[in-house]
């Protein structure tokens, strides 16, 4: 066993501070001390983060990892034990649940995620397919149904003149124009436009 691996152990024994080799510590002994912060003390901080944050829990993380870099920081003043570090972890998260409320509060909120949002393009586009969509339902219909529409709603002609332009009564013109209007609606709903 090496010098520095038994300093470890010894110090995770009596709870004094983690060993440095330079300044900050090594890569190992962060990687350590980051480790069995995490086991011994992540699922309360990361709980008592979420409750305070009201439930957001990716918020807390970000708090309690920013928590562990601060001990890691601290690291040569504090110790593993549970009386050493956990009152001092839950100070140092508290305070910044404490910041992250009041920067949310000096900052407003956004009404909804800009990717949520859309925002509508007037490209003709829902014109062109209502277009087809008729013209298909309309070749559903009889040469006559075709005709009183045309004539009717297309041309935009009453039911005298049409019943002129025809030579059919003005009650036979309506009739005509019910039944047509009876046979579209049905091409429609079979496509699936009308409910």
């Amino acid at each position: 066993m090496s010098t520095q691996q038994t300093t470890v152990l010894t110090a995770e024994r009596t709870g004094s501070p983690l060993p440095r080799s330079g300044t900050p510590y090594a890569v190992a002994d962060a990687e350590r001390f980051v480790r069995e912060l995490y086991a011994e003390h992540g699922t309360d901080l990361l709980t008592y983060a979420a409750r305070r944050l009201d439930n957001d829990w990716h918020r807390a993380q970000d708090l309690v990892q920013e928590t562990a870099v601060r001990a890691w920081r601290h690291g040569p003043s504090l110790t593993l034990s549970a009386d050493g570090i956990r009152p001092w972890l839950f100070r140092v998260l508290q305070n910044l649940v404490i910041d992250d409320h009041r920067a949310r509060a000096v900052r407003p909120r956004a009404p909804h995620q800009l990717d949520d949002v859309v925002i509508p393009v007037a490209d003709g586009t829902d014109r062109v397919l209502t277009v087809q969509l008729v013209r298909e339902a309309l070749a559903d219909l009889t040469e006559q149904q075709r005709e009183i529409l045309h004539i009717v709603y297309f041309r935009g002609l009453d039911v005298n003149h049409a019943s002129n332009l025809l030579g059919v009564p003005p009650g036979t013109v309506k009739s005509r124009t019910y039944n047509a209007m009876r046979a579209l609606k049905r091409a429609l709903v079979a496509r699936g436009v009308l409910g």
